[in-house]
């Protein structure tokens, strides 16, 4: 403690950079929600669990405990934290936990409900009871990282002494990491790991640089015991004890060496091996982590050698910015900019080891061996969780975070490189200030728009709503108007959508909104449900009285047969019950309250082989290109199935039906298909000039039908009137109001 204090009063670059951890860390755990950091819940529960003096938890499968699987875990974090709290009343924890039953976990793209659970004004400053916790917690929690960093920084000075530039900008990479800030700003034991972990290096390397001493072992006993106590990665700190004392051995003495590993490894016995002792009694297992695999309910998912690039670039992205439950990505440009400052750091790296190799008293070997041997320990724990199926879906790259002060040592060291020595120190400076800037940025630009609600219409918006519908669903919220972001989207794309809704009275339920897409002969192609403010603003939350613009999207189903029309539609339920509220426009009763048709069109323009190529004029609006018949005979009770190719002439106002018959000599219908192209599912209006739309058509024949020659007549015509539109010749002459296309023989 004392070597800290002195480096604090000593070093003014060291204390900036902690400085401004703290002051990014104390932004971090105010602008995110209470539990919206992974497994912040289960992590403040067992702290809870503890602190209400139900002693430590017990996991048992299949329980329903809010702690588990992390009540399987060590406990010195959550014995700490609970110290903390102890004071505090946290009897409406669970008056916190209404859960977001539309939630989306992971690394996703998709727009909204990042939100485990619905937030109230029981957050709201100032902070009281379980809210007041869960801050004391962070801030806990924020205090390590200020001990990650100071140690990262006297890590870098011992490991490549005197080079004072690279030192700094390895505390810098760390404390201005937006992932490292995101997980110190939250309730989790893994800032306590970390901490523990980087003073165990610092320990190991002093051990190696200084020699033997009963009061480093005594201390590297200490920090290593700690760190197995508070989660199970620490054990990986016992992999650098036979390397640190057989260097000792070589150095001084084996009998020195074997003395020291001794006193290290008693007192982690002493400090943590009451706690195996006791999983082996209630687990049959010392470590627990079998109970910690098995309460995790997840669907297997074996991992697949082609999607090694996926996971490494999921889990470089989760190292440096991905907020929430890993479901709050950063944008691409800030995830470039860190590939950026590694690939820089790494180029770099060659010629740092062969500066520091030439000089030895600027990088001793051995103590550089020390951070990398750690890297690779922790990389085989995040390969053992793969191997588990656990984070490969996902990528967390907070599980190498323990390692983080090595990371940002080799990045920094490489960096450092590049410029002659008197420039080294304004390029940290950059990079720092870089940063900073970028960390800074992350709140605002995706953590605080992650959870925010829509804010109320004035009374000027309310007038100027768009494409009013007044909707009215059972008495509780109306629907005032929409907007729809573009008109044409292909299979796999989404429908954005601007709802305009006002409470009719103050509601005691959160109602779903249910956005849905189907074709005009009613098949489901689009579905998105959730509650309003895209997850964040629950209708139980909602004044009297009060307006807003809730933005909705909905994506049109992969596969979906194009092209069509989707209709979009709006209905509210009770999600508990599943019971719709039933909907009135203008005072009538609705069945389906529909807003407007999209169009939905290919990805790629098609081409077709067309066995019989043709060309006629419809009215100048439509041609027939061509068709294909399956065959040349039938039989009586059969079918001839027919396709059209149509392709507009230029965008066409009206709806359109296509008449297809088979008639006699005598012009007498035996055969008949009337509907509007596609079965009706894309009506003609919608086409755009030079469009191509294959057109099916299935004829069945009565089982009466006389023995003989028939005729293909096909043609389109206005359902209203009936009037046919015209066929025109080369000269724009109506010639006729049909075709007749091919010759059907009826056979026995």
């Amino acid at each position: 403690m004392a070597t800290f204090l002195r480096t604090l009063r000593e070093q003014r670059h060291i204390t900036l950079i902690l400085a401004g951890f703290l002051a990014l860390g104390g932004l971090y755990a105010t602008v995110n929600p209470v539990f919206e950091a992974p497994d912040e819940i289960q992590h403040y529960f067992c702290v809870k669990h503890i602190a209400d003096g139900k002693g430590l938890p017990v996991v048992r499968q299949g329980s329903e405990e809010t702690c588990n699987p992390e009540g399987g875990q060590p406990p010195l974090y959550y014995l700490v934290g609970a110290l903390v709290t102890f004071g505090v009343d946290t009897s409406d924890a669970q008056l916190l936990l209404n859960p977001n039953p539309y939630v989306t976990l992971g690394m996703s793209s998709q727009e909204g409900n990042k939100n485990v659970i619905l937030h109230t004004e029981r957050e709201s400053f100032p902070y009281k009871g379980t809210t007041l916790a869960v801050h004391l917690l962070r801030y806990l929690s924020l205090s390590f990282g200020v001990i990650t960093i100071l140690a990262t920084y006297l890590l870098s000075l011992q490991v490549l002494p005197g080079q004072k530039a690279t030192a700094l900008g390895a505390a810098a990479i760390t404390a201005f990491n937006p992932k490292f800030i995101f997980t110190n700003a939250g309730v989790n034991n893994d800032g306590l790991l970390i901490a523990l972990c980087t003073l165990a290096l610092l320990m190991a390397v002093g051990l190696l640089r200084r020699g033997p001493s009963l009061r480093a072992y005594i201390g590297l006993g200490l920090v290593i015991g700690l760190a197995v106590l508070t989660k199970l990665t620490g054990l990986g700190l016992l992999v650098l004890v036979p390397y640190v004392f057989a260097v000792l051995g070589v150095r001084y003495s084996p009998k020195k060496a074997v003395a020291g590993a001794t006193v290290v490894l008693g007192l982690v016995i002493l400090l943590a091996g009451w706690w195996f002792v006791r999983n082996l009694v209630l687990y049959q297992e010392p470590t627990g982590i079998n109970v910690f695999f098995t309460s995790l309910v997840r669907p297997p998912n074996p991992i697949r050698v082609t999607s090694i690039p996926l996971y490494l670039q999921r889990m470089t992205m989760t190292y440096w910015a991905v907020f929430g439950w890993l479901n709050v990505p950063a944008s691409s440009w800030l995830y470039r900019f860190f590939d950026l400052l590694v690939v820089l750091g790494v180029v770099g790296l060659p010629l740092a080891l062969v500066r520091g190799l030439r000089k030895p008293r600027s990088v001793a070997g051995s103590t550089l061996l020390l951070p990398i041997v750690w890297v690779a320990v922790v990389g085989l724990g995040y390969l053992t969780y793969l191997a588990y199926n656990l984070v490969h879906s996902f990528g967390t790259g907070r599980m190498v975070l323990p390692a983080i002060s090595c990371i940002s040592m080799f990045i920094s060291w490489g960096l450092t490189q590049f410029p002659p020595r008197r420039w080294r120190m304004p390029l940290v400076a950059v990079v720092a200030v870089a940063m900073a800037l970028v960390a800074l940025a992350c709140p605002f630009l995706y953590i605080v728009p992650a959870y925010a609600r829509p804010a109320p219409l004035s009374a000027e918006q309310l007038e100027s709503v768009p494409n009013p519908v007044d909707v009215e669903y059972g008495a509780q919220m109306r629907l005032l108007g929409y907007e729809v972001k573009g008109d044409t989207v292909r299979p796999g794309e989404t429908v954005q959508l601007v709802l305009c809704w006002q409470a009719v009275t103050a509601m005691d339920r959160d109602y779903s909104v249910s956005l849905i897409v189907l074709t005009p002969d009613g098949e489901l192609i689009g579905q998105w449900d959730s509650y309003p403010g895209l997850g964040n603003f629950p209708t139980s939350a909602w004044r009297a009285g009060e307006a807003i613009r809730d933005r909705l999207w909905v994506q049109i189903r992969p596969g979906t047969p194009t092209p069509t029309i989707g209709w979009l539609a709006v209905n509210v339920y009770y999600l508990p019950t599943m019971e719709r509220l039933d909907s009135y426009k203008s005072g009538d009763p609705v069945e389906q309250v529909f807003l407007q048709p999209i169009k939905i069109v290919p990805w790629r323009t098609r081409q077709y082989e067309i066995s019989h190529p043709v060309t006629f004029n419809f009215g100048d609006e439509i041609d027939l290109i061509g068709y294909d018949l399956e065959t040349s005979q039938a039989r009586p009770g059969g079918v001839v199935s027919l396709t059209l190719y149509w392709e507009a002439r230029r965008e066409v106002g009206r709806d359109y039906t296509v008449f297809t018959h088979l008639i006699d000599s005598d012009d007498q219908m035996w055969a008949q298909k009337d509907n509007p192209p596609r079965g009706g599912n894309y009506p003609t209006s919608f086409w755009d000039q030079g469009e191509l739309i294959r057109d099916d058509y299935d004829l069945p024949l009565p089982s009466d039908t006389p023995l003989g020659e028939y005729v293909v007549e096909i043609g389109l015509y206005l359902p209203p009137t009936g009037e046919r539109l015209p066929v025109l010749d080369y000269a724009g002459q109506a010639v006729d109001d049909r075709v007749l296309l091919d010759t059907i023989a009826v056979t026995g």
